[in-house]
């Protein structure tokens, strides 16, 4: 799966729009992953709304994550599940999930990054790097040399979240990071789809132009 942007939905910040066209035109303007956020509705309508996405995601080859609910990323074919550090363990996951099912895990250190590797995740997103206002539990920033430590201590994807958007997601891939969540910097935007395409190309480009420097010094 390719993690470069990473959009979470949030039906309050999109203003409205449910999860499902959130979606649709985030994956529109290139986002890699859709994880599907809402810690408000039953499981019967998370079921439901999930297989709404994955009938967006599946055809576009985009991934979708369902946060912290594993029961429902199973029920509804989702590609996998994310969760935080007070949710079910990585290593119990993988013990219940069927082969290739992806597994993310929120992070806010070395250590922890290091735990979420060895008991099996897939990828790990620091959080928050920056301030944020979407999630009101994330906690202050951590800030982009956290994103140096941790890739030089795992070898599993390294996502950052927290405070990202146009102006800050290439001194956040400059730090080392594989790719970034985002959930304002889209989702909250007046056109979602025009947001993901320019922070994809952003992206896109500063990796080309890291990779472009690493080769003239080599």
């Amino acid at each position: 799966m390719k993690y470069e942007l990473y959009v979470i939905t949030d039906e309050a910040l999109s203003g409205g729009l449910p999860h499902e066209v959130i979606a649709e035109r985030a994956v529109r303007g290139g986002a890699d992953v859709i994880q599907l956020r809402d810690k408000s509705r039953s499981c019967r309508d998370l079921v439901r709304i999930g297989r709404r996405i994955l009938s967006v995601t599946g055809p576009a080859g985009t991934g979708f994550i369902v946060n912290d609910r594993l029961d429902v990323a199973l029920a509804c074919g989702a590609d996998g599940v994310h969760l935080g550090q007070g949710d079910l363990r990585p290593g119990v996951a993988r013990q219940i999930a069927p082969p290739g099912f992806v597994i993310g895990v929120s992070v806010s250190s070395v250590e922890e990054a290091v735990s979420a590797e060895e008991e099996g995740a897939d990828y790990v997103v620091i959080s928050p790097v920056f301030s944020t206002g979407s999630k009101y539990d994330a906690g202050p920033g951590l800030g982009p040399a956290l994103i140096r430590e941790i890739r030089m201590n795992v070898t599993v994807p390294v996502l950052a979240i927290g405070g990202i958007g146009p102006e800050n997601v290439c001194d956040v891939i400059d730090a080392g990071a594989d790719g970034v969540a985002v959930i304002s910097a889209v989702v909250a935007q007046p056109d979602i789809t025009a947001a993901a395409r320019r922070l994809a190309s952003l992206i896109e480009g500063r990796k080309r132009a890291g990779d472009a420097d690493r080769k003239r010094q080599s």
